[in-house]
């Protein structure tokens, strides 16, 4: 293997990896896990789960989105859900092995209205001991820096796809958009989850773009989410052609040999994998999963099944060490959770 392949590089080119992707197979996946050992436990993958705080009514048109208020998918618009909820869902994971919490709403971006309750929950989840992560689409730099400062771990916010192939997708929202995003999240100091989806009919040419614009940001994202598309009925991608497996592997591969110290992160479309297919992704250098019976609004393996592939490949749970809240924000907490019993932090975040 090349000695470039194993450096923390930010100088990738559209010819060094389209190459990477054009690869004999079992050549990739060799170079891939030759690097997935330098840096991680191949025998480790880190658990999350994913919690929709706020379902529906977005007022983007993303197409592949049944949450977008613009297509008919059947899903319930839901209300912002109550932090005491929230917390509850998040000790429930916690006992069934994740060490990440992730809480996704669906909005286009979280309204000042909004910052009080998103920040209680990142508290109360934070002092269970579990790492944070959540995804409210845009962010200001001041948006940011109260997350940051209630404690959040990651921030979600996926590139989606190359920069050329973007507009075929999404109108309502640009590419510039989403890493000013990402830049105003870094600059914070919370830690960047973004990554992108495959199977929407783009090209190899733009699979090799999504990820070089990952790649060359000046620090790596420390957690990228490749998703297979999940073709929703109502969504403009719902009669999408069916994504060949080995490409979706190939992804992962290429992901986890341009940025080595990330944590390539399987997300949507695994409920449509097979045993063996996740088995080839890990092999391939996925080394986090989403567990749990939805990812947002679409099916995911439920967690006793993942774990019990987990124990037949011989896999762990990645443990993460988490700090807990001092005594003073531990008594902050209880002052807000005591609020959070009399006002209940309810109301229909999709109206306003």
């Amino acid at each position: 293997m090349s000695a470039f392949q194993t450096q923390i590089r930010h100088d990738w080119t559209p010819a060094e990896v389209e190459t990477l992707f054009n690869l004999p197979f079992n050549d990739l996946l060799f170079q891939a896990q030759t690097v997935h050992r330098q840096h991680f436990d191949p025998n480790a993958v880190q658990v999350s789960t994913l919690l929709s705080i706020k379902t529906g009514a977005c007022p983007e048109d993303c197409k592949y989105c049944p949450q977008s208020n613009r297509y008919d998918t059947g899903l319930e618009k839901e209300k912002l859900m109550e932090v005491e909820k929230v917390l509850q869902e998040a000790k429930a994971a916690k006992d069934t092995g994740a060490s990440r919490f992730c809480m996704g709403a669906a909005w286009r971006s979280p309204k000042k209205k909004d910052m009080p309750y998103v920040t209680a929950m990142v508290k109360g989840v934070k002092e269970m001991g579990l790492e944070t992560c959540m995804t409210l689409g845009m962010l200001t730099s001041e948006q940011a820096a109260e997350l940051a400062e209630a404690g959040l771990d990651y921030y979600n916010h996926n590139l989606d796809t190359s920069p050329e192939f973007y507009g075929e997708i999404i109108t309502t929202r640009t590419y510039s958009d989403r890493l000013d995003t990402l830049a105003n999240v870094r600059d914070a100091g919370i830690k960047v989850c973004s990554g992108g989806i495959v199977g929407m009919g783009e090209t190899v040419k733009d699979r090799a773009g999504l990820l070089i614009q990952l790649a060359n940001m000046p620090q790596h994202p420390e957690s990228v989410p490749i998703n297979m598309l999940v073709r929703v009925e109502g969504t403009p991608l719902a009669e999408q052609a069916e994504l060949d497996p080995f490409d979706f592997i190939r992804t992962i591969a290429v992901a986890r040999i341009m940025m080595p110290q990330s944590h390539v992160r399987l997300s949507a479309g695994r409920e449509e994998m097979n045993e063996e297919m996740h088995a080839l992704a890990y092999f391939a250098g996925a080394n986090s999963i989403f567990y749990g019976e939805k990812l947002l609004t679409t099916a995911n393996p439920e967690s006793n099944k993942d774990l019990q592939l987990f124990d037949r490949l011989g896999i762990k749970p990645e443990q993460r060490d988490v700090e807990r809240c001092d005594d003073g924000e531990e008594d902050l907490l209880r002052e807000q959770m005591q609020r959070v019993e009399n006002d209940k932090f309810f109301y229909d975040a999709a109206q306003g």
